[in-house]
């Protein structure tokens, strides 16, 4: 982990393991009823999608940590000096990956299109942590930008627009009780803000898909 603004926060975002065994979760699947899931940050390996923000924050608890509070995620991500340079150096902008696994033409489901495992594996979307050398800021950490949306654990509240800077009006704003997750992902182009300012409020915490992954935070020893 790094520290950041008084946080430790995870260099790379999350993969899972079982618990009890610590055999790795291949991250192009949904988690399994009834097991357990820890989280671990490494280079090198695709990081997890297809996950949600209760599934997510239960992995960190397992890790001994806790899921990133928006405020501390934004400013890890924006780095020391609050002027990360993620410009062309992170996985963003790519194609949508839905119509080059399905067609254009398909009617899309949420468990068959939005959670089928073929989205992740598809050569030239999802990168694995660190693959993009560049996309680092000054504390170290990796993928803030672009990659996958990484779920915090704040709600959509009256006090959201406080903690972070939101791009869009209360019109785009989810209802109140949804989640929230930041960053963008690989086929993003600024759609909910550019950057570290990135930010999707539309969600419920038990919501998943190909886009949606994590990392951890925790307090300082």
């Amino acid at each position: 982990m790094a520290l950041a603004e008084g946080t430790c926060v995870d260099r790379w975002e999350a993969q899972l393991v079982e618990a009890r065994s610590g055999r790795p979760h291949s991250p192009f699947a949904r988690l399994r009823f009834g097991t357990e899931y820890r989280a671990v940050s490494k280079p090198g390996t695709k990081p997890q999608g297809y996950i949600s923000r209760l599934d997510a924050a239960r992995a960190c608890a397992n890790a001994g940590k806790r899921l990133c509070r928006a405020r501390e995620w934004y400013r890890a991500c924006v780095g020391p000096g609050g002027d990360f340079a993620w410009e062309g150096k992170c996985n963003l902008g790519k194609g949508h990956v839905m119509t080059r696994v399905f067609g254009s033409h398909v009617k899309l489901t949420y468990d068959s299109h939005y959670n089928s495992p073929r989205l992740n594996q598809e050569p030239g979307f999802l990168a694995k942590t660190g693959e993009y050398a560049e996309c680092v800021n000054g504390y170290g950490l990796y993928d803030m930008v672009g990659n996958l949306h990484e779920w915090v654990a704040d709600d959509v509240s009256e006090h959201l627009r406080r903690e972070i800077p939101i791009a869009y009006d209360d019109g785009l704003l989810g209802p109140r009780g949804n989640g929230v997750f930041m960053g963008g992902y690989f086929s993003a182009k600024g759609e909910h803000g550019d950057g570290c300012d990135y930010v999707t409020t539309a969600h419920r915490p038990d919501y998943h898909d190909y886009s949606t992954g994590f990392r951890c935070c925790a307090n300082p020893k």
